[in-house]
């Protein structure tokens, strides 16, 4: 199934506005069709992507978005810093940005959590689109309304919930995707089957391995858009005190953590998910909620799209106990955790003994 011949989706907000997830063929001549609008009607527009695809997709931006005032961020989630996002400030200020303007989004997940972020907080919020280019973008960060920035504390400590005008998917891009990245975003497509979909994580085991050429790919990351938006529908600002929009955090809490601990940029997100879905799969077996069996099958999938299912080298447990503690679902000083009652099947917890996080970091390879 092609990515024009997919139905597109709506993102229902609790503010009662709704927007188009729509999943097209040709994004760049979608992209001419808005900036032409707005040069018509005198508005401004810019561009925030990186060097990577602009490098992938020369005529693109020589020919289609020659005349649109474009700002190229390093890739790398490095670049979700206050540094970065000042520059935007700097640029989108040096062009004349007004509040009737429009900021185009156009890249992987840094792309658009720093570009969603400058959108937000420039004159206190100018329109945006989200052109998510890589595999983990399209199911997951471009839909939802989160933006921000990493800060020396934590991940994505300062943001801000901002809706795109539209998302705007378009398959092809997945083409010219590095492998290592298609498979970090294989790590999020997973996550989805995981925490509530069993259908879906038992159809990824029993397909081929998927690539961007695959046939079954655009109907897998359209459910994965699917479930993304009717989450945020039910719990748009992660406020439910069970569940809710917090499931989508499967594996994040120790991810996050391990990103930090790390250093920015040695893995890649997709790939510190996926490290974290193993701990979080093994702290619910050791709580008695998911059989041996049903962890040995999330790391063999895992595997099988070649991500790690261990830190490559340790990392001291200490040091990611204290980022988990930092991190943004941290409540009454709580650790809020996403645990597993069987596959397919996910709720929040506060109730895990600090023995058995222990556990958990040691059986990923912290030391």
């Amino acid at each position: 199934m092609s990515a024009e011949t997919l139905a597109d989706l709506a993102v229902e907000t609790g503010g009662g506005r709704t927007y188009p997830i729509r999943f097209v063929r040709n994004a760049g001549i979608v992209l001419t069709d808005i900036i032409r609008q707005h040069m018509e009607g005198k508005k401004a527009i810019a561009l925030v992507t990186d060097l990577n695809l602009q490098l992938a997709y020369p005529a693109l931006f020589e020919e289609l978005l020659a005349n649109v005032p474009t700002f190229v961020v390093s890739p790398g989630e490095p670049a979700k810093s206050l540094h970065r996002l000042g520059e935007i400030w700097d640029f989108l200020a040096g062009i004349r940005m007004d509040r009737k303007g429009t900021i185009i989004a156009m890249g992987g997940g840094v792309i658009g959590d720093l570009a969603g972020f400058a959108a937000a907080s420039f004159l206190r919020g100018v329109a945006y689109y989200q052109v998510p280019t890589t595999l983990l973008s399209m199911v997951d960060s471009s839909i939802g309304g989160k933006t921000g920035i990493n800060i020396p504390a934590g991940k994505n400590l300062v943001g801000a919930f901002y809706h795109p005008q539209e998302v705007l998917i378009d398959t092809s891009f997945l083409e010219t995707l590095p492998p290592v990245e298609f498979s970090a975003g294989m790590a999020e497509v997973l996550k989805y089957g995981l925490l509530g979909d069993l259908n879906l994580f038992e159809r990824l085991e029993s397909l081929d391995c998927l690539h961007p050429l695959h046939s079954e790919l655009p109907s897998v990351i359209r459910r994965c858009c699917e479930i993304k938006a009717l989450v945020v529908k039910e719990d748009e600002r992660e406020n439910s005190p069970e569940g809710g929009r917090a499931l989508l955090n499967l594996g994040h809490t120790f991810g996050h953590a391990v990103e930090q601990v790390a250093g920015y940029g040695v893995y890649l997100h997709g790939e510190a998910v996926a490290i974290g879905m193993v701990a979080a799969a093994e702290m619910s077996r050791l709580m008695g909620w998911v059989s041996a069996e049903d962890v040995d099958r999330v790391v063999r999938i895992l595997k099988l799209y070649k991500l790690p299912v261990t830190l490559r080298s340790p990392l001291a447990l200490i040091d990611l106990i204290d980022a988990m503690q930092r991190d943004k679902k941290v409540r009454q000083g709580i650790i809020r955790f996403v645990a597993m009652r069987g596959l397919g099947t996910t709720f929040t917890t506060r109730d895990i003994p600090e023995e058995i996080v222990r556990e958990c970091l040691a059986f990923i390879g912290a030391e």
